[in-house]
């Protein structure tokens, strides 16, 4: 081969390095779209703000019940990542193939209950059934799975028909914190996620639930189909499963 030959040859493997370069810087650097847990709501700004400082990648977390997220992703809804409450919802999703690989679990969550009130909660079921509690919020159980924990726990102890017609439903997980936090209702079925967040500035009083009452709330992940052209959102569902991820997941009451 001449040198005329060999420099065209190099020329072009030059230009194809440089291609492929920019388009991975490109794909580096279009944003993250994460569709998240309304029970995230308080630990997703801590992450992204850790996830930013160590990568420069940008997530925008859109939240949401993870039923209602799940009816946007089969509707086409734009997402890379999907941060469940439950094993169940991204399963479904993999199965239908809409998800790049299998769910896998980033945290367990906590439930627990809580009031603007001083009500004690030494007691919680008979505290239930008092006449001075009235209204009992928790999570629509049809799309949010800790509202089917608070219901699962209610039915364990064998109260739930009892304080039925006290019960309000929020469609998330952060509806119910807004009525808890304002005093909307007297009592409500949260996470723990509520408790330790530096930004709640209402003084709560608050018991855990006794996880042996509810199935556990595994919480899952998968990768969207989109998210395979986009090399950041591998990059952030990696660092979901990073001991730092975890220490930030801990702090905020998750396991």
């Amino acid at each position: 081969m001449s040198f005329q030959g060999l420099g065209a040859v190099v020329k072009r493997l030059l230009i194809t390095i440089v291609f492929f370069s920019v388009a991975f810087a490109n794909s580096l650097g279009q944003g993250v779209r994460v569709a998240t847990a309304a029970n995230l709501q308080s630990v997703i700004g801590a992450l992204k703000a850790d996830f930013k400082k160590r990568s420069g990648i940008a997530i925008e977390p859109i939240v949401g019940s993870s039923g209602k997220l799940v009816a946007q992703i089969n509707n086409g809804a734009p997402f890379d990542v999907f941060l469940s409450a439950d094993m169940d919802f991204p399963q479904a999703l993999y199965k239908k193939g809409l998800a790049t690989k299998a769910p896998v679990a980033y945290a367990f969550g906590k439930l627990v209950i809580c009031s603007r009130q001083n009500i004690g909660f030494a007691n919680w079921e008979r505290d239930l059934l008092a006449p001075v509690v009235k209204k009992i919020v928790i999570a629509n159980p049809d799309v949010a799975p800790y509202g089917v924990a608070a219901k699962e726990a209610l039915q364990t102890q064998g109260i739930f028909d009892d304080v039925q017609s006290k019960l309000v439903f929020g469609e998330s997980i952060a509806q119910v914190n807004t009525y808890i936090t304002t005093g909307v209702v007297d009592v409500g079925f949260t996470s723990q996620a509520l408790i330790n967040d530096p930004a709640n500035k209402a003084k709560l009083y608050w018991q855990a639930i006794d996880p042996k009452l509810y199935t556990p709330i595994e919480q899952g992940m998968i990768l969207l189909n989109r998210a395979s052209k986009n090399a950041g959102a591998l990059k952030f569902y990696n660092y979901l499963q990073s001991a730092d991820a975890k220490r930030i997941f801990a702090k905020y009451g998750y396991k």
